[in-house]
């Protein structure tokens, strides 16, 4: 492969994986456009969305896994939010990515293009009051919905190999009124969950180029710790502004393509 090509994914993984730890999430809704889109703009090969979505499987594998390790002493992280929805997730994740490889590259883009536009609409909805963090340990929420949410989120990240993240947050924020910062801790730990299966189902039908996929890889273990320092010290308001024109400026360019 050519080495500017590695370059060039190893600067997107870097940038997708400090953003993706900052804000909490497994960093595929910025990193699924840019490896679309930036090489092919810069003359280098182009990677089908197949190939993106194995790519970026293995890649919030490990972006989840080092972020997580940076959240683990304090009180963000919500085991019982962990059990629920991490199950779930992790179920549906397997049945999305073995289904993936019966999908047309068309449907994975309608598939991302739908999530990233459901995301985007959360982030707008009225958010609940913040707790302080001294009241974590007292946060509650539905089980069974939990569940149920985790695992539809599961099957359609699985589709597009990503964990969900970009649309867990939101749907823990605001449906299931979780605080911001155990929000974004404890979605990373889910996400590492769900990749879990997402990467296995990739894996195994094939659509995993190894190469691109290590170099990702590399770039995530240095940038993931990176933003979740950088995201601990932040203002959630922003933070959720952050992740909210993230989504919407990925969801317009993939709707764009999409309708052409």
């Amino acid at each position: 492969m050519d080495f500017l090509f590695l370059v060039t994914i190893f600067l997107i993984g870097f940038i997708g994986s400090y953003l993706s730890g900052m804000v909490g999430i497994g960093g595929s809704i910025v990193k699924y456009p840019m490896l679309l889109y930036i090489p092919p703009m810069l003359g280098l090969a182009a990677l089908t969305p197949h190939e993106v979505s194995g790519i970026n499987a293995v890649q919030v594998f490990f972006a989840t896994l080092s972020g997580v390790w940076a959240y683990r002493k304090g009180d963000y992280l919500n085991k019982q939010l962990i059990l629920y929805m991490g199950t779930s997730i992790l179920i549906g994740g397997l049945v999305g990515s073995f289904s993936s490889s019966f999908f047309s590259e068309h449907v994975i883009q309608i598939v991302y293009g739908i999530l990233a536009m459901l995301a985007v609409i959360l982030m707008l909805l009225p958010k609940p009051k913040e707790r302080p963090d001294a009241e974590l340990k007292y946060v509650t929420f539905n089980k069974p919905l939990a569940a149920i949410l985790s695992f539809i989120v599961g099957v359609a990240g699985g589709i597009v190999g990503a964990a969900g993240a970009f649309i867990l947050v939101p749907i823990m924020i605001v449906i299931l009124k979780i605080p911001t910062r155990m929000t974004i801790a404890t979605s990373l730990a889910i996400t590492f969950i769900s990749s879990i299966g997402t990467t296995i189902g990739k894996v195994a039908t094939g659509q995993v180029l190894f190469i691109p996929a290590i170099v990702m890889v590399i770039a995530s273990i240095i940038g993931s710790p990176l933003g979740v320092a950088t995201g601990k010290r932040m203002n959630t308001k922003v933070l959720q502004w952050m992740l909210a024109i993230l989504i919407f400026a990925s969801a317009i360019k993939i709707w764009l393509d999409i309708i052409k």
